[in-house]
């Protein structure tokens, strides 16, 4: 076993032990591999541990990371960063998942662009819970809102919605954001639109999130090792 596959291993099992010790159901939270600015082979080495679900941010990086590894099928692509315009038909043809959507224009430009042989876009409405000037996503009170029209749309299936929770929160305040985002994710359901997933919590905040009831964690460093973005 590999460094990276150990690493893969040891967060799944920290995952498993929160959940117990919330009182989850086994398997209710899923871990999406963070793999931004890692080259294609750390994914496929992290791919040969059992990982099939690879978050990235930047499109133009992950789409070249998609070409290289284009012989792994079954392997399932998670969009969590911001989506410019025209970068819209990559993401649409190419990807499973988004997380960040944060207004209605990007959602039409990738339900109008996602290929008709392809299952439906699955699709997270991003949140700013803490209500950050420098961060992207819908303001807590308009998240419904902005659900009910993404809804509407063909060829992309809301499941529900992500947030980042603020850098540098204590314990208390992320039991509080990511509270105030289930409570969101069951207005939702009140509102009429079948939503069950709860994107949410990284590295750093990864335990408390699963203890709140995230349904998927996105978690790179302690997997991949620490960035360099130079």
């Amino acid at each position: 076993m590999t460094s990276l596959q150990h690493n893969y291993q040891t967060v799944l099992s920290e995952i498993t032990q929160t959940e117990a010790a919330a009182h989850r159901k086994p398997g209710g939270t899923k871990l999406v591999a963070v793999s931004k600015t890692f080259p294609a082979s750390d994914i496929r080495e992290v791919y040969d541990a059992g990982c099939r679900d690879f978050g990235e941010n930047y499109i133009q990086e992950w789409y070249e990371k998609t070409e290289e590894l284009a012989d792994l099928p079954d392997i399932v692509w998670h969009v969590i960063g911001d989506i410019q315009s025209n970068k819209t038909k990559y993401v649409a043809e190419r990807a499973d998942w988004v997380h960040t959507i944060g207004r209605l224009k990007t959602a039409q430009r990738l339900s109008a662009q996602r290929p008709s042989e392809k299952p439906p876009l699955q699709v997270c409405i991003e949140v700013n819970i803490a209500a950050e000037p420098n961060k992207h996503g819908v303001a807590p009170e308009e998240a419904v809102t902005l659900v009910v029209e993404v809804a509407k749309l063909p060829n992309i299936q809301v499941r529900g919605l992500m947030c980042v929770a603020k850098a540098g929160s204590s314990d208390e305040e992320l039991r509080r954001q990511f509270g105030r985002m289930r409570q969101l994710l069951a207005d939702l359901n009140e509102a009429g639109i079948a939503a069950d997933v709860l994107s949410m919590g990284m590295s750093a905040d990864m335990e408390i999130a699963v203890e709140c009831g995230a349904t998927h964690v996105r978690v790179g460093s302690a997997i991949f090792g620490r960035r360099d973005y130079r």
